[in-house]
């Protein structure tokens, strides 16, 4: 059996611990928050030790891994003592806050068998990963433009006490909601060469940002949209859609259909000329237990194979966590810099007042 280790027991936190509480090779012994109520009920009802501490925790429980589901700024000094102590360490998204910091997590691992992984499960969700597979064998030819829009009701007013009103805590639209729609980006299509045109929005939000919207360009002459709305009533829930259009055809894939256009019948077994639909209550492969999404239960049944393999971890590791905390400070740092030759243009602009 692995011991493991949760660090923050909000919603993610309570996902991981459903979905690894019903593991076969799982032991979970621990949980660390910073909330007495729910390390009293944790301990009462669940029967894990609780710590208020993520450091003594991981001192003295002797896990073979850590699970860190807290708000993002904290995800890199929890990842790193997990390090220093020798334990597997799976990381909710985005990794950190910082390239830099990222790296430096990179840098601490090297030479240490230990399995890490970030959480972005899209990529292991069936529809996106059967359009990562359209579009490596190249039936849809040279890739001309794409399109990932990912909208839901997440904050639906003012949420100043809560930490995704703080930019330092990694709140906002960009790292805390569409950093899956800039990882599904570098997973599916690859890092872009140029960002350009980013635009944040406020709705609700004063401190950070709600909406927003981003070009990416690529050298061989490809350009993508992103679009991000974490303040979309018209939503029930998060949606994601991603749409691509190749020389020889068009793919469309959300959480639920996969469409598939092709110019001309494909060299590709199940597929025709013209529209093909594929649907995941079809193509979707069962989970030993169901909590939010297949994707969830495989994203960390594949942390524990590998541990369990002692194989390193080829999807979602820090590796692809730094990729996509690199596009996303690229976002960011075009923001500004399109806010700030703004703010100049509009000073340049003010009428000179004479007497």
């Amino acid at each position: 059996m692995l011991r493991g280790g949760i660090v923050g027991f909000g919603r993610m936190g309570f996902t991981h611990f459903s979905l690894l509480n019903s593991h076969p090779g799982v032991d979970l012994a621990a949980v660390c928050d910073s909330s007495d109520f729910v390390l009293k009920n944790a301990a009462r009802h669940m029967g894990v030790e609780p710590f208020k501490r993520f450091d003594k925790m991981i001192e003295t429980t002797d896990l073979d891994f850590v699970i860190v589901a807290t708000p993002t700024a904290m995800h890199a000094e929890v990842a790193e003592c997990a390090i220093a102590h020798d334990a597997h360490i799976f990381v909710e998204k985005p990794l950190t806050l910082n390239p830099e910091r990222s790296q430096r997590l990179l840098d601490l691992l090297r030479g240490k068998d230990l399995v890490h992984q970030v959480g972005y499960a899209m990529r292991f969700h069936d529809l996106f990963a059967r359009a990562k597979s359209l579009l490596d064998s190249g039936v849809l030819g040279p890739l001309v433009t794409f399109k990932v829009e990912m909208n839901g009701p997440v904050v639906l007013h003012d949420a100043r006490r809560s930490w995704r009103s703080k930019k330092t805590a990694g709140g906002g639209c960009l790292y805390d909601f569409a950093s899956h729609s800039v990882d599904l980006v570098s997973y599916l299509v690859g890092p872009p060469d140029e960002v350009l045109g980013t635009v944040f929005s406020h709705i609700h939000s004063e401190g950070v940002e709600d909406a927003l919207s981003s070009t990416f360009v690529y050298e061989g002459g490809t350009r993508g949209n992103l679009l991000a709305n974490w303040s979309d009533r018209s939503f029930r829930k998060p949606s994601c859609r991603f749409e691509a259009l190749g020389r020889q055809g068009r793919v469309i894939a959300d959480f639920y259909t996969l469409k598939v256009f092709f110019n001309e019948a494909p060299e590709l077994a199940g597929y025709t000329e013209g529209w093909n639909e594929e649907y995941l209550a079809t193509v979707a492969a069962p989970v030993r237990f169901y909590v939010r999404g297949f994707q969830f239960t495989r994203q960390l049944d594949y942390f524990i194979e590998c541990i369990q393999s002692r194989q390193a971890c080829e999807a979602c590791s820090f590796e692809d966590g730094l990729c996509t905390d690199v596009i996303m400070h690229r976002i960011r740092t075009d923001a500004d810099r399109r806010r700030l030759h703004a703010r100049q243009d509009n000073t340049r602009r003010q009428p000179v007042l004479r007497h």
